[in-house]
């Protein structure tokens, strides 16, 4: 890992571009991610109340460091219409230090 606190990447998916970019946004004006993609045409294939189910959906790709992901996925879960929205993160093991330090000068929220 590069100096400084360790960088994350958070997975949510949505269910349309309207939910995506309104979860987006929200999460961006909080400073909790320093950026958000969103990307379209995400097939998904799940067990949902023991029936097999597939869904079109987005998938929203935030950029966090360690201290924003416990609100971050706070926000999420209030915010989101699933009764289980997807949160699933990833500690970055790596990357370009400039990229890095982008992500953690941006993520200025400490709640």
């Amino acid at each position: 890992m590069s100096n400084g606190e360790p960088c994350f990447l958070a997975l949510v998916t949505a269910p349309d571009q309207e939910v995506a970019e309104r979860l987006a946004k929200r999460i961006l004006r909080a400073r909790l991610a320093a950026c958000a993609n969103i990307v379209p045409g995400v097939q998904s294939h799940y067990w949902w109340q023991g029936e097999l189910e597939s869904a079109q959906e987005l998938l929203i790709l935030f950029k966090t460091v360690e201290r924003c992901v416990t609100p971050l996925r706070e926000l999420v879960l209030e915010a989101h219409p699933y009764d289980v929205p997807e949160f699933v993160v990833l500690e970055l093991a790596t990357g370009s230090e400039s990229y890095l330090s982008w992500i953690r000068e941006s993520c200025v929220s400490a709640a």
